[in-house]
Formats: C-alpha cells, sequence, structure tokens
C-alpha cells in the first residue's frame, strides 16, 4: 500500500479540505448511542468478571469483553479534547459523570493532546504523546510496553493521596497540575498552565475522582474489617467479606488491559522518527500512519477512526463516524505520488513490520537520535545537544481554534 516516492509532491491540505468540509459537524446521536451502549457493555461485562469464579471460562471472556468495551468508552475522551468550546457540552460532562470520573481517566488530564498537533511542540520533547521509538534500540520499545503496568499504580496514588495533599497549599497544587496531570507517555513533559485553564472544574473533577478511590478502598478493606469488629458492624455490612480485597487487583487487571490495547494502538500510529525539532503539517502527516484494514482486531485496538491518524493529524476536528467517507473522498483524487499515500497500510501487522524495518535501519544511520531529541528543538535541527528544555510552545496555532 505505500509509495516509495523519495521526493513527493507538496500536499494541498486547503484543496484536501475543500473536498470533505462538510464532514465537520459531529452527530450527537451517533455519540450517545455508541457512548451510552458501549458503556453498558463494558460495565456489565466487568460487573460480571469480577464476581465470577477466578480463571473460570465466564469470567475469561468477561475480562475481554470489558477490556475491549471500556477500551472504547476511554477512547471517546480523545474525540472530547477535538470539540470546540461549547460544542457538545453536554456529552462532555456526561461522558465525565459515568464513565471518567468512574474510570479515574477524567478528560482534563488528556487535554495536552492538543499540543500533539501543534507545529511548533509536536514530535519534540515537549509533546506528551511522542518518544523516540523510531529511533531504536529495541529496549526502548520493550521499556514502553513497561507503561501499562506503571500507570493505574500512579495514576491510583495520584488521587488516593497527592490530590487530597494538593489542596494544602496554591504551590503544590501548581505543582501537581504541572507534573501529575497529564495523560502522557513522555515523562518529560511538564503541562503549561494557562489563565484561561478551568482550574475550579479540575479542583472538582480531582475531588470527585478522590472520593472515587477512597470509596473503592474503604469497600475493599474498610467494609470487612468494620465488620469483623463488632455485630453492630456486621449487621450494617452483612455482605461484607475479605474476599472483597481482591477487587482492586482484578481492577488493575482491567486497566492494565486497556492500557496494552492503548499503547499498541499508540505504537502504530507514528513512525516517531522526528529528532526533536518542530515539523510542519506535511511532515507530521508523514510521521504518521493510516490503517485501511476492516479486521476486527484494527477496530479493537484503532476504535473510533483512530485507525487514521495520518488524516486526524490533518484535520483534527474531523468527527471519527466521518473518517472513513473523508479517507476514501480524499484517496479518490490523489495521484499516486501523493505523499498521503505514503503513510497508508493495509493492516496493523504492515503498519507494525514497516516500523520494526525502519527502527532497525535508522538505529544505525542516526545511533544518538533518541539522545538528539531528549535535548530539545535545537539540538533536532543543528545535530548538536541545544537548551534541553527547548523552546516555549506557540498556542497560535492550537488545531482547537481552526475553523472547520
Amino acid at each position: 500500500m505505500e509509495s516509495k516516492s523519495t521526493n513527493p509532491q507538496k500536499l494541498s491540505v486547503a484543496q484536501l479540505r475543500s473536498q470533505v468540509s462538510d464532514l465537520f459537524r459531529p452527530n450527537r446521536l451517533i455519540y450517545w448511542v455508541d457512548f451510552l451502549l458501549t458503556l453498558t457493555v463494558g460495565y456489565t461485562a466487568a460487573s460480571v468478571y469480577l464476581t465470577a469464579n477466578v480463571l473460570s471460562l465466564r469470567q475469561i471472556v468477561c475480562f475481554c469483553l470489558a477490556v475491549a468495551a471500556l477500551y472504547r468508552v476511554a477512547i471517546f475522551m480523545h474525540e472530547i479534547v477535538h470539540f470546540r468550546r461549547g460544542e457538545m457540552t453536554a456529552f462532555k460532562v456526561g461522558w465525565n459523570l459515568l464513565a471518567g470520573i468512574p474510570m479515574l481517566t477524567p478528560s482534563f488530564l488528556y487535554e495536552v493532546h492538543i499540543e500533539h498537533h501543534n507545529t511548533q511542540t509536536y514530535g519534540t520533547n515537549q509533546d506528551a504523546e511522542y518518544l523516540p521509538l523510531g529511533h531504536g534500540p529495541w529496549y526502548r520499545v520493550v521499556t514502553f510496553f513497561l507503561q501499562p503496568f506503571l500507570l493505574p499504580i500512579y495514576f491510583a496514588l495520584r488521587f488516593l493521596l497527592v490530590v487530597p495533599v494538593s489542596f494544602l497549599h496554591p504551590a503544590i497544587r501548581q505543582w501537581v497540575l504541572e507534573r501529575m496531570s497529564s495523560n502522557a507517555i513522555n515523562f518529560r513533559h511538564r503541562r503549561e498552565i494557562r489563565p484561561d485553564d478551568r482550574r475550579a472544574v479540575w479542583a472538582c473533577v480531582d475531588i470527585a475522582c478522590s472520593l472515587r478511590i477512597w470509596g473503592m478502598v474503604f469497600f475493599a478493606a474498610g467494609m470487612p474489617w468494620l465488620a469483623s469488629q463488632s455485630q453492630y458492624w456486621r449487621k450494617l455490612f452483612p455482605n461484607a467479606s475479605w474476599d472483597q480485597a481482591w477487587r482492586p487487583l482484578q481492577l488493575y487487571a482491567i486497566a492494565v488491559g486497556i492500557l496494552v490495547l492503548n499503547h499498541l494502538r499508540t505504537l502504530v500510529a507514528h513512525r516517531y522518527q522526528s529528532l526533536g525539532a518542530p515539523l510542519s503539517h506535511q511532515e507530521q502527516l508523514l510521521d504518521s500512519v493510516d490503517i485501511v484494514g476492516d479486521s476486527v482486531g484494527t477496530e479493537i485496538v484503532c476504535p473510533l477512526g483512530l485507525r487514521y491518524h495520518a488524516l486526524h493529524h490533518l484535520f483534527p476536528a474531523l468527527p471519527y463516524h466521518n473518517m472513513g467517507i473523508a479517507h476514501r473522498r480524499i484517496m479518490a483524487g490523489l495521484p499516486a505520488d501523493s505523499p498521503y499515500r505514503q503513510v497508508v497500510y493495509s493492516s496493523m501487522g504492515a503498519a507494525l513490520l514497516a516500523f520494526l524495518r525502519s527502527m532497525r535501519a535508522l538505529a544505525v544511520k542516526t545511533p544518538h537520535g533518541a539522545k538528539l531529541w531528549a535535548c530539545g528543538p535545537e539540538a533536532g535541527k543543528t545535530g548538536t545537544a541545544g537548551n534541553p528544555r527547548g523552546t516555549p510552545p506557540r498556542r497560535d496555532n492550537d488545531p482547537r481554534r481552526t475553523a472547520a
């Protein structure tokens, strides 16, 4: 599926936009029906999994179903952060109340995703969702896949202990917002807190998530302990049992499963070949991937149109239910040597194989590529060590402010 043109023609984004200009309006009915049905399946499967006999066929099947469904539910936060301010407000609130807070994944933690589309920050060490994985060596990819096992513990401790402490002093709160309030794979990232950020809303959501996890702790350990202390508490909590103490581990397993799927999707979404310098819109496209295969596996790993990730970087505001239509329209009118055709793969396997081959080649060609990336944008431009903090991101090309 990939074109091997070494000198691709310039891509006219404006011309492509004219072909899909009627597809930027989100369909509220599709969003609500998809979200509520998937949430119902996910919560139902999770409840059966939590109460089924250990390692029974019923538990294994419901675990897999819960992971797949709740992963799709979680991915809706990606759509939410691309809504313009005032757009789909009811859906944003509903998603956070029904999924974001109960699953400890509120959408405000993902708002840093917008920097992943900014041409001044994409592919730099200021991009929360970018690592120089394409430069190898292979152990960096292995380390990347250790994150799903650590992140659930990290965020559990954040809401359980760090959030309550953060309200003791404004300086502590500021530190937590900057350093512990981003859904990121790049742990060098520091969140920029802007004057127009809705910190009061964030505080309310953080408190709700903290209450949620403290409630889980009370259910798993507090209720059984109280019931063992006196007849009064046994009557108040007649079903309390120390078997409930395993519940957090069961929920941890679901969280790990969800994050493994997300990290697999993240790995094939880009080529990760940046050396740390800002990339143009077209360079972003060439560093991204579209997967056109219609297999069930692709839809599970790349739900809500994320298989068209290169297209998403061209038009971040395009709603997921129109991604396939937009891709087909664009492909129908492109010449054979179009840069867009270079990023289209027939399956996840083909995209992953191409990534591994490219990584092996770049590990020889630019053996210090990952170190250059870590040194900052100037090092990526010149090939020498630059300011390790890089340059501050510009906000004038925030994709949320781009009219469809």
